[in-house]
């Protein structure tokens, strides 16, 4: 089947899922069939993405969220849905889909009072199960699934950087995104929800940053190492994502 007769059942179906959900106060018996077009557009989110060639395992994905319950199903196959439809948009439209779906869906917490630890780097799974999380779990939550969505992972960093926060200087990690190689990158934060050139925010001072190709001291210049054996966390980080199926 075409990649453009796929993405034209998923709208169809969306447009129907949406039109059983709100007839459904209205109509008791309509709500199965809701259920149904939930169940059908999942599978042919699933195709859809396995028809780009990503490399995640969407299904083995949905396996692990029903170990967590029902409330964590919901929100994973809202993921995958809204994961499914931005693989098929131009990257730019992409870009913005995935920052506005983590930065909706999460609130901002310290590690302590989530995980009960001063650092914890959070699969978008963990972090849409406890719906909160801090800044790396917005960045990396952004990263996977533009990943998943077909973008190259060579076009993103993640940075740790210091940030200017009401005349405070914090440590913030964001997600940088680079259209092309030597163009200016785009900043994806869940302090300033909009994307901004890197250029407009002055308030961000890089110190290092890195992907699952390198690591780098601030955003340039040649990599510093291996940042799977230089972070511990994102270490173990790898080792959660790849047991869920994301790569």
């Amino acid at each position: 089947m075409p990649l453009h007769a796929i993405h034209s059942i998923v709208g169809q179906l969306t447009s129907a899922m949406t039109r059983d959900m709100s007839c459904s106060w209205r109509a008791g018996r309509r709500l199965r069939g809701g259920r149904l077009v939930w169940q059908l557009l999942l599978a042919l989110s699933v195709l859809l993405l396995a028809l780009r060639g990503g490399a995640w395992e969407s299904q083995r994905l949905m396996a692990a969220a029903h170990k967590l319950g029902p409330a964590t199903v919901a929100q994973a196959q809202a993921m995958v849905q809204m994961i499914a439809e931005a693989a098929g948009e131009p990257e730019s439209g992409r870009v913005r889909t995935i920052n506005t779906f983590f930065n909706r869906r999460i609130d901002y917490r310290d590690d302590r009072d989530v995980w009960g630890v001063s650092d914890y780097w959070a699969t978008p799974l963990e972090s849409l199960t406890k719906g909160a999380g801090d800044c790396e779990d917005y960045a990396i939550a952004k990263y996977l699934s533009l990943i998943a969505a077909g973008t190259p992972p060579s076009k993103m960093r993640l940075v740790y950087v210091r940030a200017e926060v009401g005349g405070m200087v914090l440590a913030h990690m964001v997600l940088a995104y680079y259209p092309e190689p030597t163009a200016e990158p785009l900043i994806l934060d869940n302090l300033v929800t909009e994307i901004r050139p890197a250029s407009r925010r002055p308030d961000l001072a890089p110190v290092f940053s890195f992907n699952a190709e390198g690591l780098w001291q601030g955003v340039a210049g040649a990599p510093a190492g291996d940042p799977a054996a230089r972070l511990s966390r994102w270490r173990e980080l790898l080792a959660k994502v790849r047991a869920e199926g994301w790569w």
